[in-house]
């Protein structure tokens, strides 16, 4: 039985993370969820706090599952810790590029009580996967969600995050999915494709 960690997005909490990891533990794995306020605290200060609640468990092996802002915390933490029980890396929706969003947003009126310390967390770019883990890339390509507010972006995206975005170097798979980005925590076949690349380190395309 694998040990899994969830980590959620920005302005979501750890319920949110509810049903995927229900999903997960059907399969047999042991689920935890990291819960954190994702506006209050630096990137490197979320990366302290699930390295301490990973580390709370004493376990041979540690799988990673980040939606999002959640995937540059994990990603945040491996870079900072070299501790961390071994383990592949699921990255949902992440803009490890960077969020042209959250760069679009800034320009309304209150966009610091929007985003708080998350922004800077969110503007942070990721140039490699983390070294000495196979990780993995679920792209969603269903164009629906908050991040539309800020106006139509002119290349695929989940509604929040541009495929673009979410490119990294080292990526053992990745695979594109007909889901925006919020349904990445609801939606069956993305906990499969989790399932997939944790057991085999790949994505089955045509599955």
């Amino acid at each position: 039985m694998s040990d899994i960690v969830l980590v959620h997005g920005l302005w979501n909490r750890g319920w949110m993370m509810a049903r995927l990891a229900q999903r997960l533990r059907k399969y047999g794995h042991q689920v935890r969820v990291f819960s954190y306020p994702t506006r209050a605290d630096s990137l490197d200060g979320h990366a302290q706090h699930l390295h301490d609640f990973i580390r709370e468990q004493d376990t041979a092996e540690c799988h990673l599952v980040g939606h999002s802002m959640g995937g540059l915390v994990i990603l945040k933490m491996l870079s900072r810790y070299d501790d961390v029980p071994p383990g592949k890396v699921v990255l949902m929706g992440t803009p490890v590029k960077g969020s042209n969003v959250v760069k679009r947003l800034e320009r309304l009126p209150g966009h610091g009580l929007l985003f708080g310390r998350s922004r800077e967390n969110l503007l942070k770019g990721f140039q490699y996967s983390p070294a000495g883990r196979e990780t993995g890339m679920i792209r969603g390509t269903r164009e629906f969600g908050f991040g539309q507010i800020a106006g139509k972006q002119h290349e695929p995206n989940d509604g929040s995050v541009c495929v673009s975005e979410t490119e990294l170097e080292g990526l053992h798979d990745a695979v594109e999915l007909e889901v925006s980005h919020s349904e990445m925590l609801i939606s069956a076949e993305v906990a499969e494709r989790v399932e997939q690349f944790l057991l085999s380190g790949k994505f089955e395309k045509g599955a």
